[in-house]
């Protein structure tokens, strides 16, 4: 006999669902949201404020001077403000931003460009991995992109890392599946804008793709040639910039030259970690290219971010918003063989690009030690991971097909 109550349980009932949406459609509705919140706050509230370091305002004054026709390089260099370090194919380039009259309009412009740049990168970058773009992996890869310090300080600063992302990207899939010269001259652009970008030349060499190899040497050296009757005091940059370059700041520097300097290292202590970290270099890209052939995008992104990383550690200068150039190495994670199916490497990229601020009240100068130089731990700890992971890792010796035709054992 059924009861009232019985009768009760019956009304406003669904059967349990025999499965729910995919994990896919559960990820997207979670991480989109997120990504577009980051990505309009680091501009809306963060970048177009801005704050006190404005690398933009340093550009379009230098390239202002060119359009006026004033000595570019005629600012005081002894000072710690931002410098203005283009060579002068770099300020033909850039001279396009000496039209506008003030910053009002053109600052804007430019976070916006740089903004969208990252964005860009971040999808091509998901498609070169293999996955579409309504994976849940773009959605990941922007809100964590847009959280990390370097994709924060180069909106907020305002300065052109964002377009030599989606340069240093564009080159990489150029050159293993576009035509050579657009790979050539694109790295060459980057190069011209930043010099630091030089040693991936070895990559087309490594692969024997000489059009690139040549097309990136040129791009520089003609721009240069042609701006240098143009530009107004273009022998200001050999004689008071570059003496300027070789000089190792004790400030707001990331490398371990600038460690040296700050901390007041022996110089038997620096050169001996030069060395070993040159080293380490040398052993990773040795040993990573093994791949050139068989797994050319874990080869070419790696590569790519231990050359850079390298640069970032030995070099005069490095900042930490120039390791968003190790973001392509990132995407390898998800293949069968990459250097971040290791902690260590993930230690490393973490304190690379780590947001978090270490400055305390009570104690500001060494949270100001840590801001500075975890970027450099980093940096080194990332390139000793990729070193001993490349001649670590087994290598399977079965014939792969390269694109040059012909097969080769690994």
């Amino acid at each position: 006999m059924t009861t009232r109550a019985d009768a009760l349980k019956t009304v406003w009932t669904a059967p349990a669902l025999d499965r729910g949406p995919r994990w896919e459609t559960v990820a997207n509705a979670a991480l989109w949201p997120v990504a577009v919140l980051l990505f309009i706050h680091r501009i809306v509230a963060l970048a177009l404020p801005g704050t006190i370091t404005d690398d933009f305002t340093t550009v379009w004054s230098a390239a202002r001077r060119f359009v006026e026709r004033v000595p570019v390089y005629s600012e005081n260099y002894a000072t710690v403000d931002p410098h203005y370090l283009y060579n002068p194919g770099a300020t033909l380039l850039l001279s396009p931003l000496g039209l506008f009259s003030s910053t009002e309009i053109v600052r804007p412009l430019f976070i916006l460009a740089n903004a969208l740049a990252i964005l860009a990168a971040l999808a091509w970058l998901t498609r070169l991995s293999g996955f579409s773009l309504k994976h849940p992996i773009l959605p990941g890869a922007i809100a964590l992109g847009f959280a990390t310090e370097a994709a924060t300080n180069t909106l907020t600063f305002s300065n052109i890392n964002g377009i030599l992302l989606l340069g240093l990207v564009a080159f990489l899939a150029f050159l293993l599946r576009g035509p050579s010269l657009a790979a050539g001259a694109v790295l060459g652009l980057c190069i011209l804008v930043k010099p630091m970008f030089a040693p991936l030349i070895l990559l087309p060499l490594l692969r024997m793709n000489w059009g690139a190899v040549i097309t990136a040497g040129i791009v520089p050296v003609v721009f240069n040639v042609i701006a240098w009757p143009l530009t107004p005091g273009a022998r200001d940059y050999i004689d008071v910039v570059v003496p300027y370059l070789g000089i190792t700041r004790d400030y707001a520097n990331s490398s371990l030259a600038g460690a040296a300097v700050y901390f007041g290292m022996p110089t038997w202590l620096h050169g001996g970690l030069f060395i070993l970290f040159a080293a380490a270099v040398l052993i990773a890209v040795v040993g990573l290219a093994r791949w050139r052939w068989s797994d050319e995008w874990m080869w070419a992104t790696t590569t790519a971010a231990v050359l850079l990383a390298g640069v970032c550690l030995l070099s005069s200068l490095g900042q930490a918003y120039y390791s968003m150039m190790l973001f392509p190495a990132v995407f390898t994670v998800a293949r069968a063989a990459s250097v971040f199916h290791t902690p260590t490497a993930w230690v490393g990229i973490i304190l690379c690009l780590s947001p978090l601020s270490w400055v305390v009240q009570d104690n500001p100068v060494v949270g100001r030690w840590v801001d500075t130089f975890l970027p450099t731990i980093g940096w080194a700890t990332f390139i000793i991971a990729a070193a001993v992971w490349a001649v670590s890792v087994p290598v399977q010796r079965t014939a792969v097909t390269h694109a040059h035709g012909g097969t080769l054992e690994p």
